[in-house]
Order: structure tokens, then C-alpha cells, then sequence
């Protein structure tokens, strides 16, 4: 088979997602126990915390990953997805509790949306009522209910909505990818993410260094670069379609020296699908594992949003099949997919070799152990 356009995922086929997920935990973590949230007590809250720290916050927070594992495979693909879903389960735990002592107010937050003053009042209510409540990370993997399938993304995202009804007794639809306290978390990892040097807001707290200037590549760099290289000379072009945003895509990527092969207008991250988003929000959620990112670095970024979202798919069969989509994750398996177009899945994920079984079951078109061996599949050495 011969490919005339490869676009790429970034974590888990170029950059360990490790110091994504890091800074996922410590985002949560901030949300819970920062003076400036809600405050709670049993953790002191620092901006440096040491390795062994973020070690044990990670463990904590994501239940040895077993959490991250769990939404990965229902198609959580953005760690600001991650960070919602993780904190938003401890603050209905918290709010289920505090609604015993203050029903009107809990009811009014729930109504009207959850934005940062609410946690700043439920921290001072706590204080007032010495309420007890500390999370408990493992109730995760039991808040969901699922029946004969699995829930997938956008389900998981407005699963809050139904549990306000059924567990709180608040009808709302407050709690989606759009609402205020999914913004709150998507900040929050960015000032981690990014650090005081490169956030462009003003940060609640200073003293963030900033985790994407100590990423880790998946291969040998020389290595990634010598195969991408290769490519690009037998005339195939090249693009990426990744859920970072475009500060966290260039910075890493141009550090290794790979940036320049790929065509810049066939690079597509989470800051391109946000502008959608935020441009035509019934359009909304776009994000992987939907199409639209990989749409856009086949149709280019000169595209408009409504071509890509409208165009028929799957692509006819002489199309679809001279497109090859590399990735990690089932979220970038159904998007290509949906596409029609062939899969190439890398074992360097989060759960790394154990994936092998999982992408044989949903027949990858091809399984490799990092992203250097996409050269076997261009029969070049």
C-alpha cells in the first residue's frame, strides 16, 4: 500500500505522555487542596513540588493510572478533559455531602454553573462548617454507570448533568466542555503546563516552571528525525494532529528537530479545534476521537470549519486508502476510522506493550513497537 499523506499524533508516538499526565494530577490536585480553590485539608500546597512529590500526587490522584487507563479507552484524549472529569467527580462527592447543611446554595451552584468564586464560597462554607470531607480518588472507577456498552466522550462529559438529578436532586445542564469549571481546569493545567514564563494570563500563583521544557522523546531522536527525514524525501507529505495546543506542539517538536518536516498547514492541534469550537459551538465537541482534527490536515488548515466538518465521510476508498493516521490511542484508531482511512497504532502509550492485544482486537492495519518502524511500512530501510 502506498501512502501520499501521513498525519501523526505527538503524545505517545513522538513525546512521552508522562509529563502530560503529571501535570493532569497536579492540576487536580490544586483544584482540591490550593488555598485559592477549595482549600482542603491534608496536602500542602506548593508550585515546586519535588519528583517524589509528583510521583506520589500522580499515584494518588489517578489510582496507579488505573483512572487514566479507564478514560483513555473510552476516548478521553485531552488532558484538560482529564483534569474536568477527575476533579468534577470529588467536587459532586463534596457538594453531595454539603448539600445536607446547605441545600439552597448548593442548589443555586448547581443551577447557575460552577465558576471560581462558587469554589471559593464552598471552601469558606467548609471552613465554617468544619465539614470532614477529604477525597477519595478510588470512588473514580465506580461514579459512572455503565450498562451494555461503555460510556464515550461527550457521554462522560455531560454525565454530571443526569447525576445532579439523580444522586443531588437538581436538574441542570450546566456541566459541559463549555461551562466555567471546565475552563477552570483547562487554566489550571496550562499554568503547570506552560509555567510563569509562557502563560499568557496572569497566574493565579507564580512560581510554576513549567513542565513542557522537560519532555521526553519516545525513540532516539536521531533516530525519529533519520525516519520522518525519510519520508519526507520519498515525497510523502507530512502532518500532525495532535491535542496539545500549538505553543506545547512547536516548543517540544522544534527541540528535537522535527517541526520542519511537516507541512504547516497540515499541523492541526487542540488550539485550531478550541477557535472551531468556540466560532460554531453546535458544532461542538470536535475533538478526538471525532474527525475533525485529522479532517483538517487532510483538507488542510486553508479549509474552512464547515468544509471539514461537513465533508462526506467516510472518504471514497481512492482517497481514504492513500491516507495512513498514526497514533497511540483508540481515540485516534476511530477517528481514522471514521475517515476511512488506515491506522498505524504505536506501542509507546500509556500502557505501552499491553496495548498490542487491545489494537489487534480492533485490527490496526498495523501495530508498531515505536514510530522509527513506520519505515517497514514504506519498505525503506
Amino acid at each position: 500500500m502506498i501512502y501520499d499523506l501521513v498525519l501523526f499524533d505527538v503524545d505517545g508516538v513522538f513525546l512521552s505522555e508522562e509529563r502530560c499526565f503529571d501535570t493532569s494530577a497536579l492540576a487536580v490536585w490544586e483544584l482540591l487542596y490550593g488555598p485559592h480553590f477549595l482549600g482542603l485539608n491534608g496536602e500542602h500546597f506548593t508550585t515546586n513540588p519535588t519528583e517524589e512529590e509528583i510521583r506520589r500526587i500522580r499515584t494518588d490522584v489517578f489510582c496507579d493510572d488505573q483512572v487514566l487507563t479507564w478514560m483513555k479507552d473510552r476516548g478521553i484524549n485531552a488532558n484538560w478533559d482529564m483534569v474536568y472529569l477527575a476533579f468534577t467527580v470529588q467536587l459532586c462527592l463534596l457538594l453531595k455531602e454539603m448539600k445536607k447543611i446547605e441545600e439552597e446554595k448548593v442548589t443555586a451552584w448547581l443551577r447557575e454553573g460552577i465558576d471560581e468564586s462558587v469554589l471559593q464560597e464552598c471552601r469558606s462554607l467548609i471552613r465554617q462548617h468544619d465539614l470532614p470531607f477529604q477525597p477519595d480518588f478510588k470512588k473514580f472507577l465506580h461514579f459512572f454507570e455503565e450498562k451494555e456498552t461503555k460510556l464515550n466522550r461527550q457521554e462522560l462529559l455531560c454525565y454530571f448533568n443526569p447525576f445532579s438529578k439523580q444522586s443531588l436532586g437538581v436538574d441542570t445542564e450546566q456541566f459541559s466542555r463549555n461551562s466555567d469549571l471546565w475552563r477552570i481546569g483547562h487554566s489550571v493545567f496550562q499554568e503547570w503546563y506552560l509555567g510563569d514564563d509562557l502563560y499568557t494570563e496572569v497566574p493565579r500563583v507564580r512560581g510554576k516552571k513549567g513542565y513542557v521544557f522537560q519532555e521526553i522523546a519516545l525513540a532516539e531522536p536521531a533516530s525519529i528525525r533519520n525516519a520522518i527525514e525519510k519520508l519526507k524525501k520519498q515525497g510523502i507529505r507530512l502532518g500532525i494532529g495532535t491535542g496539545r495546543p500549538t505553543i506545547e506542539t512547536e516548543i517540544p517538536l522544534k527541540e528535537l528537530g522535527l517541526y520542519d518536516y511537516f507541512e504547516e498547514d497540515r499541523i492541526v492541534s487542540a488550539t485550531d479545534v478550541v477557535v472551531a469550537e468556540q466560532t460554531y459551538p453546535h458544532y461542538a465537541p470536535l475533538g478526538k476521537p471525532g474527525p475533525y482534527t485529522y479532517v483538517k490536515g487532510y483538507l488542510t488548515k486553508k479549509s474552512t470549519v464547515e468544509e471539514c466538518v461537513q465533508l462526506p465521510l467516510p472518504l471514497p476508498t481512492d482517497q481514504g486508502k492513500r491516507i495512513l493516521i498514526v497514533g497511540d490511542s483508540i481515540a485516534d484508531y476511530l477517528a481514522a476510522r471514521k475517515m476511512g482511512c488506515d491506522f498505524a497504532a504505536t506501542l509507546t502509550g500509556l500502557t505501552g506493550q499491553a496495548a498490542r492485544g487491545k489494537f489487534e482486537e480492533l485490527e490496526a492495519d498495523y501495530i508498531l513497537n515505536d514510530v522509527t518502524e513506520i519505515l517497514d511500512i514504506f519498505d525503506i530501510d
